[in-house]
């Protein structure tokens, strides 16, 4: 077993155009005054790094590295969430999403823009010496995720496919790289829940550099087994958000929220320890499968504050991580074994 690291956190909700949260060195220092070790960086907010720079520049990463190490922070992974979603996207989005994608783009061109992105994000790891990058995987099925009408058949066969099309180059860059990536099972992509995780990993033959960043609370929004997932798929588990979540249907709404505010919501976001994920068991199992990479904060709650959030996580984290044993609780009762003693204890001599 191994003895994750933490508290780390998650720049992006965090970052803002006030000080000290408008750039990378500020809200580092501040994070660090906190407790924090370590952050992820969003990739593609140019407030927190210049992405094709750092794909460029491994003088640029050491350049930040420096500072940071300079403030006790180490830099985790980098998270590519938007590009990974606009890399696989269903026309119907295109709107709500332009925003995060340079304005003016046909498909093709989005396509050829977010895979050069996610491409960019893989060489930066490189050059920060990170293992890991982040992502939602896009889609085109969403929308027909309840069967109303009847779905034809093999359409869900197609999209993955195509889903599968256009990652496959992509892991296999990072594979190259000595990279993984890691997805995000998050509604609003394909991959969502380790069936469609399942899915995917058939299309893209189960390919070694085919990840998962692993986020309890997007599960107890579904109303999954988020311990057992941990169980099934924990040999794949290469980054960990630390995030809450509490689900309390009642006779207005249920999984779907009725497209009310988050507030509103029988199933909703909170801070670490506000909701009702099992952290010590999430945990412990992760210790057991041998996670050895970061407890990293993601604050996303529609009660609480970031900076209460941000503030609480600390201790909270630090107190559920293991320190994994290297020894043996019952060694003292233990002895010298050897075949002949087995035989003669089994009275077979």
């Amino acid at each position: 077993m191994k003895t994750m690291k933490g508290p780390g956190i998650f720049l992006a909700q965090f970052l803002r155009d006030q000080e000290p949260f408008h750039a990378l060195f500020p809200i580092s220092e501040w994070a660090e005054g906190l407790g924090y070790k370590g952050i992820q960086i969003p990739s593609w907010d140019s407030r927190a790094v210049d992405l094709e720079k750092a794909a460029a520049s491994k003088d640029y990463c050491d350049e930040i590295k420096g500072k940071l190490s300079s403030l006790n922070i180490e830099v985790i992974e980098l998270g590519a969430y938007i590009q990974g979603q606009v890399l696989v996207m269903h026309p119907a989005y295109e709107t709500l999403f332009s925003g995060f994608f340079p304005s003016g783009l046909g498909k093709n061109e989005r396509i050829r823009w977010a895979t050069r992105q996610l491409k960019d994000a893989i060489k930066a790891s490189v050059n920060f010496g990170t293992r890991n990058v982040s992502v939602l995987s896009g889609g085109l099925a969403w929308h027909l995720v309840y069967p109303w009408p009847q779905r034809p058949e093999g359409i869900i066969d197609e999209a993955f496919s195509e889903l599968a099309r256009l990652w496959k180059p992509i892991l296999d860059d990072a594979a190259d790289h000595g990279i993984t990536i890691g997805y995000e099972l998050h509604p609003g992509s394909d991959l969502f829940d380790g069936a469609t995780y399942e899915m995917f990993l058939d299309k893209v033959d189960e390919h070694p550099a085919a990840c998962i960043t692993y986020d309890p609370s997007h599960f107890v929004l579904q109303q999954l087994d988020y311990l057992d997932f941990i169980k099934r798929y924990g040999d794949r588990i290469r980054a960990f958000h630390v995030k809450d979540a509490e689900f309390i249907p009642d006779g207005r709404t249920g999984v779907y929220g009725g497209y009310q505010p988050w507030m509103k919501r029988a199933g909703r976001f909170r801070s670490p320890g506000d909701g009702q994920v099992d952290f010590k068991r999430v945990f412990s199992l992760l210790t057991e499968q041998g996670y050895e990479g970061w407890a990293i904060l993601e604050w996303e709650c529609c009660i609480k504050s970031p900076r209460q959030g941000a503030e609480e996580a600390v201790p909270f984290i630090a107190n559920h991580i293991i320190q994994a044993t290297e020894v043996a609780f019952d060694d003292f009762a233990g002895g010298e074994s050897n075949r002949e003693l087995n035989r003669r204890i089994l009275g077979l001599e």
